[in-house]
């Protein structure tokens, strides 16, 4: 009776622990989908975080011609032949966007007013958010329209429908709030890192496992190895502005850069690429590497014919591990590639990747909670995407030797 109550208990306590952990993922889960699953969309992914303004007038030589007709979304007015619409940006602010331009309408001969741009013509593109705008009254008088005054925009083209004989000037603003930057500077510091250290790491396993003799000092290059794997990124984030630093100057990186955050975070991954490539190795049986020796072949031939092949899948979880370390990684970033969002990022300029983008957002004073939830949930996509295609590739090279 004492043992069936134990194995009772234990029992209880082993689908307690899984309930506990699946409903505090689940939960977290839960809300990165309420948050944020409404502010993905194209926008997001495809434009820059910040917004860039302008102003333009319309083109003292523009004739007016009446505009066609429109059946799109939004709110079209067939006098100027430019329709609105109402939209909320990624900060959670409602505001009115272009959504179309006849060839014909005012909007569509416009020039820089912006001091430096030398009267260049400017298009006045789908998502612009319009400031204000300057039309001519009955009276032909230069009328200033705020956005206050728009308020809406079935608000806005009854306005110029009912009151402006003429169009002046327009100042829009591009929707920003997007993170193609962010998504750029990930994708390039996944590269380099493990364009690194997947080779370095795989050939010290190698020699480790398959050629080091067990010896004291090959013994302290192991628990060096595993301790390295607990030692907290932003030490390395130090290490890496302070001794890699010098190095990427010599290619042009005159402060923090991509390149210096990708360097810093293949050292990173290393111990475990390593660790997790050693125990690869270790799993594949000492009969295989015998029966090869055994029919002529070279202990090099063995390794790479017949060890690696039956260790790509531990291999390979190695490289998820390490990818996903990429991902997530923030605090050595702060060090080496700035806190500094970029919208349009290089191999040797600043600019942030997607986990130090959540950092930079929800540092400020006024958190963007759901546009950290919205990038957290797109991670969380792009994992499961690489983790998928990993997958696929180790079951298409792997070798079973069970």
């Amino acid at each position: 009776m004492t043992r069936k109550r134990k194995d009772g208990a234990l029992n209880f306590l082993t689908y307690l622990s899984s309930a506990i952990g699946v409903l505090i993922l689940g939960s977290i889960l839960l809300y990165l989908v309420v948050t944020g699953a409404s502010s993905i969309n194209w926008h997001l992914l495809s434009s820059d975080y910040y917004a860039e303004t302008g102003n333009a007038a319309v083109s003292e030589t523009y004739t007016y011609t009446a505009p066609g007709s429109y059946s799109g979304e939004g709110y079209y007015s067939d006098t100027w032949g430019i329709a609105f619409n109402d939209v909320s940006t990624a900060h959670g602010d409602d505001e009115i966007a272009v959504v179309y331009v006849d060839p014909n309408s005012p909007f569509a001969s416009l020039y820089s007013t912006v001091a430096g741009d030398d009267n260049a013509a400017v298009t006045l593109s789908e998502g612009s958010i319009v400031s204000n705008i300057y039309y001519l009254d009955a009276n032909g008088e230069s009328v200033f329209l705020s956005r206050g005054g728009m308020e809406n925009a079935e608000n806005l083209v009854n306005i110029l429908e009912e009151n402006a004989t003429g169009i002046v000037s327009i100042n829009y603003e591009t929707l920003g709030g997007g993170i193609r930057g962010s998504i750029v500077v990930t994708l390039y510091l996944i590269l380099i890192s493990l364009l690194i250290s997947l080779p370095i790491g795989i050939g010290a396993a190698i020699y480790l496992h398959e050629y080091a003799a067990k010896t004291k000092i090959n013994s302290l290059i192991r628990q060096g190895i595993d301790t390295l794997t607990g030692v907290p990124s932003i030490v390395y984030g130090l290490m890496g502005v302070t001794v890699l630093f010098p190095v990427t100057q010599m290619v042009g990186a005159n402060s923090t850069s991509v390149l210096l955050g990708g360097l810093t975070l293949a050292i990173i991954l290393l111990p475990t690429i390593i660790s997790s490539t050693e125990e690869a190795l270790i799993v594949v049986p000492q009969s295989l590497r015998d029966g090869s020796l055994s029919l002529g072949a070279t202990k090099s031939q063995t390794i790479f014919k017949v060890v690696l092949p039956c260790a790509v899948n531990g291999i390979l979880t190695g490289v998820l591990l390490g990818i996903g370390r990429v991902i997530g990684e923030s605090a050595a970033l702060v060090y080496t590639t700035s806190t500094v969002i970029s919208d349009n990022p290089t191999l040797l300029s600043q600019g942030t990747s997607l986990a130090l983008m959540i950092w930079s957002i929800m540092s400020g004073e006024q958190p963007n909670y759901e546009l950290a939830s919205a990038i957290s949930l797109i991670i969380l996509v792009i994992v499961f995407v690489i983790n998928f295609v990993v997958k696929l590739i180790g079951k298409r090279f792997a070798r079973s030797f069970m």
